[in-house]
C-alpha cells in the first residue's frame, strides 16, 4: 500500500519578508504552491521598523533571481543595481509589489503559533515523516485556525529578540526598570521627537556590529550639529585590528566605509570607547540617569539614555513541538553553526549553503534567512536567497540543483576569531590566514566543505 501523499498541500512560509518572499518565488517557479504567513500589516513589516537606515548591499544584492523574474512581466524594473536602497526603498519598491503579485496567497496580520506533524507530538515516532504538518495561526480579531501544510520554512526572522544590555545574557539588575531610557534599535535622527531625545546628551552605545556602526556615524552627524552630543560606545572586548570590519579591503564597499565612519566617530571625539566591559547593572544617579555598572566593579558617568544593539535571538516557542537540531551556543542549524560561529570566525561572509546544512532531525522543517543564522550575527540577503531556492529544488524534488551553489559571495577583507573576550589569540585582524577566501563554485549539498563566516 503507498503511503499517503502530500503534494497537493501548501508549503508554509513564515514571514513576509526579503527571505521569505523569495522562497515563495522559488515554489512558484516550481510549481509548488507557497502560503505566506505574515504577523504584520504588511510585507517587510520589520524592514520597515528600520525604513531610515540604508543598506550596505546594493539593489544588485538584494533582489532575488526568481521573485525578479516573477516580477517582470508586470513591469516592474529593478531600480539602479549599483545604489543602495534604505530599508524603506526595499520595502515600499520591492517587497510590497513582490507580495502583491502572489496575493492571496500571502495572509497579514496571521502569527504562527505552533507548528507540529498532524496527530504527533514531539515524542511520537511511529509514522510520523508521512504525516503533513499541522500549522496553528491567530488572525488579528484572535480568531483561530489550523493549516494542514506539506512543508514549513520559517523566515520569521529574529527582529522581535533583541538581545539585553547583560553580558551574561540576561538583563542587567535594572535594565527594566530604566526601561524608558533604554532602546534597542537604531534611532531615527531625522524624526524631530527622536533628535530631540540625543541632541545635546550623553548616550551610550551597546553593541560592535554594523547598527553600532550605523549608530556611531549618525550620532557624529548629530554631534557637528548639536553642542554637547556625545556617545559612549560599550564594548564587552577589547579594540582589534577587525573591530571596524574590513575598511577598504570590503568587496562590499559600503559595508567597510560604515566600519570607517564608526572609526571616524571615535578619533574625531564624537564618541568614546570604553572597551573589555561587560554590563551587570544599571543604576541610577540623583538625577535618575543610568549609571552602567560592570561585572569588574567598574562605573561609568551617567549618561542620559541607553542604545542596546547587542544582537538578535530566534523566536522558537512556536517550534516545540517539532524536532529541531540545533548548536546549543548558537541555536542555528547543527550542520551550519561551525560556518558562522563567532567564537572562530570574524568573517562577515558565510560560505553559500543550502539544504543539507539546514536541514533537521524533522524532515520537512527549515529554519532559513537571519533566524537560521540563531545568535550569529551578520547575515547576508544574498545567503537567504540561496538557501530557499535550494530548498525549493529539494522539495521538488530535483536534488542535483538543491545541492548547486547558485552564488559567489563578497568577502569582507576580515579573518580569524572575533576576540569575544579579549583573547589575544582569538582576537586577530586581517593579518594572516583566514576563511573569507570563497571559491567561486562550490557544492553545498553532500560532502560540502566546512568552511565559514555572514549580514
Amino acid at each position: 500500500m503507498n503511503a499517503p501523499t502530500t503534494d497537493h498541500l501548501p508549503v508554509v512560509v513564515i514571514g513576509a519578508g526579503p527571505v521569505g518572499l523569495a522562497a515563495a518565488a522559488h515554489l512558484t517557479e516550481r510549481g509548488i504552491q507557497p502560503l505566506v504567513l505574515e504577523a504584520g500589516p504588511s510585507a517587510g513589516t520589520a524592514v520597515r521598523a528600520w525604513a531610515h537606515v540604508r543598506l550596505f548591499s546594493s539593489w544588485a544584492e538584494v533582489v532575488d533571481p526568481a521573485a525578479e523574474k516573477l516580477l517582470a512581466p508586470t513591469g516592474w524594473v529593478r531600480p539602479d543595481p549599483a545604489t543602495y536602497p534604505t530599508g524603506g526603498d526595499w520595502a515600499e519598491r520591492y517587497l510590497q509589489p513582490l507580495a502583491d503579485l502572489l496575493g492571496d496567497r500571502v495572509r497579514y496580520a496571521t502569527t504562527v503559533t505552533g507548528v507540529a506533524r498532524a496527530g504527533r507530538d514531539r515524542i511520537v515516532d511511529s509514522g510520523r515523516d508521512e504525516q503533513p504538518f499541522n500549522v496553528h495561526i491567530t488572525r488579528a480579531d484572535g480568531t483561530e485556525e489550523r493549516i494542514t501544510a506539506r512543508a514549513v520554512i520559517d523566515a520569521a526572522g529574529t527582529w522581535s529578540g533583541p538581545g539585553p544590555i547583560g553580558a551574561d545574557g540576561l538583563p542587567a539588575l535594572g535594565e527594566k526598570a530604566a526601561a524608558e531610557r533604554v532602546t534597542y534599535r537604531v534611532p531615527d535622527l531625522r524624526n524631530p521627537a527622536v533628535r530631540a531625545r540625543y541632541a545635546g546628551r550623553r548616550t551610550a552605545v551597546v553593541g560592535s556590529g554594523a547598527s553600532a556602526f550605523t549608530t556611531l556615524a549618525h550620532f557624529a552627524d548629530l554631534a557637528e550639529e548639536e553642542a554637547g552630543t556625545h556617545a559612549v560606545w560599550i564594548l564587552r572586548r577589547g579594540i582589534t585590528g577587525s573591530t571596524y570590519g574590513g575598511g577598504a579591503a570590503d568587496e562590499l564597499p559600503a559595508r567597510g566605509a560604515l566600519g570607517l565612519r564608526a572609526k571616524a566617530a571615535v578619533e574625531n571625539g564624537h564618541a568614546s570607547a570604553v572597551t573589555g566591559f561587560r554590563t551587570e547593572a544599571v543604576e541610577r544617579d540623583s538625577d535618575g540617569r543610568p549609571v552602567l555598572v560592570a561585572e569588574d566593579g567598574r562605573r561609568l558617568d551617567a549618561v542620559d539614555e541607553v542604545i542596546v544593539l547587542t544582537g538578535f535571538r530566534p523566536d522558537l516557542s512556536f517550534l516545540a513541538e517539532v524536532r529541531l537540531g540545533l548548536d546549543e551556543r548558537l541555536q542555528a542549524p547543527t550542520a551550519l553553526a561551525p560556518l558562522i560561529d563567532p567564537n572562530a570566525h570574524s568573517c562577515g561572509t558565510v560560505y553559500p549553503h543550502g539544504v543539507k546544512e539546514l536541514s533537521h532531525p524533522e524532515k520537512g522543517v527549515y529554519l532559513v534567512g537571519m533566524k537560521s543564522y540563531g545568535r550569529a550575527p551578520t547575515f547576508l540577503a544574498m545567503t537567504g536567497y540561496e538557501q530557499v531556492r535550494s530548498i525549493a529544488a529539494s522539495i521538488a524534488g530535483d536534488q542535483e540543483a538543491a545541492e548547486r551553489v547558485e552564488l559567489t559571495l563578497p568577502e569582507t577583507g576580515v579573518c580569524g576569531g572575533a576576540g569575544l573576550f579579549d583573547d589575544p589569540d582569538a582576537a586577530r585582524s586581517s593579518e594572516g590566514g583566514g576563511c573569507c577566501s570563497a571559491p567561486a563554485t562550490l557544492r553545498i549539498g553532500i560532502g560540502a566543505p566546512a568552511s565559514s563566516g555572514g549580514c
